[in-house]
């Protein structure tokens, strides 16, 4: 019995060799796995490569081989001078960087700028880097304090007046505009005989209601009127302020029993904005303002594209939830909005808030040029966050959900150095196209990784 269970499964001759197996790993392995594992691939990755051949070595030749690098005009940047083709002329980037980073701003007060830029890249920085501690309070100086500096920092100015002076003089005028608007009603119901004697009705109703507003807000206009008598106006409103904005949150968090916390803290806070108001002198002047007609470059840039980016966010979250919500005027409101801001191309938002809305103002009103383009992108871009946020929120399961109940610019200041005859060659438009292109593409490259290293951290179900 063991013979014939041998003879079975013992083989008489020998197993013919078989091939290597293929290298999947090291740069051999990569080529084989993804590049020419297959004819359509093999297709693409030819093509590429010729495209590649066309397209860098070309640029690389333009930028670094055929280069100009020194000289003080555009003689040194013609074929004629040089001797040879004439690639990218540095020396013009070289003589002109200051204006590609600042635009017209005056020499010497850049200053101002490289410091804005400077506190900006010190808040960011442990943002964007996980293990850093205290990300509320960096991410409160970078969202609030930082713009309030900036803006006095870039355009100068101080203040007159602190949150008392400010609430009164926004409360005052919203009284003024109800009693305008019944005075309004009431004339116009004595020129109508069908709905007039209605309208009448209404008119001294507001006028009404604009008495009982001028009576309750009476006591923070009257303080306001003494304080700015005094000499100290403006340190004594924002010592009033601070003392009741402080007693306000520390009665609201409990008083005596848990409210000495935000007491603590809203008195830090309070200290730390009266610094920076004696360190720039807002209480008297701050700094020479530079109008914003003198700003460009990449200056504009930043400013343009953070402050999109910050304002965005919060109205892309309140039109996100309106248009999710249950009250139909809201959704309504919402939805047509959103609709309208993403059907408007954006150069068509920025020629209506540069040249048309200025029209539409009254004639003592005026809005700043850059500040209208501002507003305009703010809320173009809030319109594609709403979208982005609700498909988000949508992503939700329910049950979590039911749980539960972010012109003037750097090309600008590049086209306008092209009028410059002392650089008039034929490679200055391609030398600061390029060098333009590599300013965008490292802000652009470095948001895209930063965003992949966030996406990958987060997605802890991967790496399970």
């Amino acid at each position: 019995m063991s013979d014939i269970t041998t003879s079975a499964f013992v083989r008489q001759d020998l197993v013919p060799e078989r091939l290597a197996p293929i290298k999947t790993t090291g740069f051999v392995g990569f080529l084989r796995t993804r590049l020419f594992n297959s004819p359509t691939n093999i297709l693409i990755t030819v093509v590429s490569v010729l495209l590649l051949w066309f397209t860098l070595v070309p640029a690389i030749k333009f930028l670094l081989v055929d280069a100009v690098w020194r000289g003080g005009d555009r003689n040194v940047c013609l074929a004629e001078s040089a001797g040879h083709t004439v690639g990218a002329c540095w020396p013009f980037v070289e003589a002109k960087f200051t204006q590609f980073i600042y635009g017209f701003y005056p020499e010497p007060e850049r200053w101002r700028v490289n410091l804005t830029f400077l506190l900006g890249a010190l808040l960011l920085l442990p943002l964007l880097i996980p293990p850093l501690p205290a990300k509320g309070l960096n991410s409160g100086l970078f969202f609030v304090a930082l713009p309030v500096v900036a803006f006095f920092l870039l355009h100068g100015g101080g203040i007159d007046g602190f949150g008392v002076s400010w609430t009164a003089t926004m409360l005052a005028g919203f009284d003024e505009s109800i009693g305008n608007a019944g005075a309004a009603l009431s004339n116009a119901g004595q020129t109508s005989a069908v709905i007039g004697p209605l309208l009448v009705v209404l008119g001294k109703l507001l006028t009404l209601f604009g008495s009982a507003v001028s009576w309750l807000i009476w006591p923070l206009i009257w303080l306001r009127d003494q304080i700015q008598a005094s000499s100290r106006s403006v340190w004594i409103d924002f010592a009033v302020t601070a003392a009741i904005v402080s007693l306000l949150l520390f009665l609201l968090n409990g008083g005596t029993r848990r409210g000495w916390r935000s007491l603590i803290v809203s008195l830090a806070i309070f200290a730390g904005i009266g610094i920076v108001m004696s360190v720039m002198g807002l209480d008297h002047g701050g700094l020479p303002v530079v109008d914003t007609r003198l700003w460009g470059g990449l200056l504009v840039t930043l400013v343009v594209s953070i402050t999109g980016i910050v304002a965005s966010m919060p109205i892309g979250i309140a039109l996100a939830l309106g248009r999710r919500a249950t009250i139909p005027l809201i959704r309504i409101f919402s939805i047509a909005f959103i609709e309208f801001w993403r059907g408007v191309p954006l150069i068509t938002v920025l020629f209506f808030a540069t040249y048309m809305l200025p029209l539409f103002l009254p004639g003592n009103f005026s809005v700043d040029g850059l500040v209208r383009a501002l507003i305009g992108i703010a809320l173009f871009a809030g319109a594609y966050q709403a979208e982005v946020i609700r498909g988000g929120l949508q992503a939700i399961p329910r049950g979590q959900g039911e749980a539960a109940m972010a012109l003037f610019d750097l090309l600008g200041s590049l086209r306008a150095s092209f009028s410059d005859p002392v650089w008039a060659t034929p490679t200055t438009l391609f030398t600061g196209f390029a060098f333009t292109g590599m300013i965008y593409f490292a802000f652009c490259f470095g948001m895209s990784r930063y965003s992949l290293f966030v996406e990958n951290r987060l997605n802890a179900h991967r790496r399970n």
